[in-house]
């Protein structure tokens, strides 16, 4: 089987955990820890050092908390995005308020944002208030689908004249530009990326929060260390014990000095499905953006029908391809059902159309041939 998405581990991981091994920093305090750190910080474009995490999903829920999303809020959310960006707001106690997506960019529809919080939100003092339920508006979670980022700035001027904190969900998107900015540079108060096992660089898992505001940042770091005020083991809030180990930092360092090569290949493999696809009837391709720069993390193709998607993923499979379904979203998910959501015309029409083909940085040139004829002739 050519698998969908693996780690190409073929630089300096070996030889540093090795180092954190002979050197016994193995948990969450060590070198690459801050090494990890300094180098998020500088690929994204962002002014302070980063706060590495042990998770995306445990970076976006520190972020969140640290940005005052609490019990009962609505945050403002893309249906069409990975169950962690929901998950972390349902772990402040709010819940997401679901928006549609744009259909040539599959992230948060900007006008759709504006449009619903000018028409179902009214101003209570420093509150803005959801109408038809009561419940206080507390922020804006845009998601960079696939790494291609969101249209930021009329989303982020939006956020801003209602007094809303933005708080990016940038899982896949280390390596993509917005207008010619970095994710550190597109307006979020805060921005959190994953490296999970299958993302384009990994540490095997953790994440990593960035941003350019030292007090909020300095929250985030609060935190995610427990909350401890002192030596004396005084802790002045409730926190988390959200911290990357060393290990993982390691590994995560290693993958950070390739980033340029493996986004590079990560846009080839994209360029190679939209151009051996291009022209078959029934058959589109990923999004991109004339504004953006995609870090492309997975790729494939879009079928008209969503009824011949199920059936080419077994031809496929069944010729050695890892072939695959991608996000159910939000509000076709059992813990969202009752979550308020706009009409989902976009996200309904695209998600189960969507075949992901297999994309990772190592993939062979006869693999990606192996690829692309098994899918023309599945296809026919």
């Amino acid at each position: 089987m050519i698998p969908l998405a693996i780690p190409n581990l073929s630089g300096n991981e070996a030889r540093y955990l090795q180092d954190c091994v002979e050197s016994t920093f193995v948990s969450s305090v060590g070198p690459y820890v801050d090494r990890f750190e300094d180098m998020v910080a500088a690929a994204a474009g962002a002014p302070l050092k980063a706060v590495a995490t042990s998770a995306g999903t445990t970076g976006l829920h520190a972020a969140l908390t640290a940005v005052g999303i609490g019990r009962d809020d609505l945050v403002c959310l893309p249906s069409f995005t990975f169950v962690a960006s929901a998950a972390a707001i349902a772990q402040c106690g709010a819940t997401p308020w679901l928006f549609d997506v744009a259909p040539g960019r599959w992230t948060l529809d900007a006008p759709l944002l504006a449009e619903r919080l000018d028409a179902d939100c009214a101003r209570d003092g420093d509150r803005l208030v959801h109408r038809a339920s009561g419940r206080r508006v507390a922020a804006v979670v845009p998601v960079h689908v696939l790494g291609l980022p969101a249209d930021m700035d009329p989303i982020v001027a939006c956020a801003r004249r209602h007094c809303l904190p933005v708080v990016a969900d940038a899982a896949a998107a280390l390596g993509s530009r917005y207008r010619g900015r970095r994710i550190g540079e597109m307006g979020a108060d805060l921005s959190v990326v994953s490296f999970n096992g299958n993302k384009t660089v990994t540490a095997g898992g953790g994440g990593a929060v960035i941003g350019g505001d030292a007090e909020l940042l300095g929250l985030v770091r609060h935190l995610t260390t427990t909350a401890r005020a002192g030596a004396d083991y005084l802790h002045d809030r409730v926190g988390f014990n959200y911290r990357m180990t060393n290990l993982q930092a390691a590994v995560g360092c290693a993958q950070l000095e390739r980033l340029d090569e493996f986004v590079a290949a990560k846009r080839r493999i994209r360029a190679r499905y939209d151009a051996a696809f291009a022209g078959i009837p029934g058959i589109g391709a990923f999004p991109g953006a004339g504004d953006s720069e995609s870090e492309c993390w997975f790729s494939g193709i879009v079928v008209d029908d969503s009824a011949r998607v199920p059936g080419l993923r077994d031809r496929l499979r069944a010729a050695g391809i890892d072939a695959r379904p991608f996000w159910r979203p939000m509000h076709r998910q059992p813990p969202y059902a009752e979550a308020p959501r706009t009409d989902m015309t976009v996200s309904d029409g695209l998600w189960e159309r969507i075949v992901t083909l297999p994309c990772a940085t190592g993939i062979s040139e006869p693999e990606l041939e192996a690829v692309i004829a098994a899918v023309r002739e599945a296809l026919a």
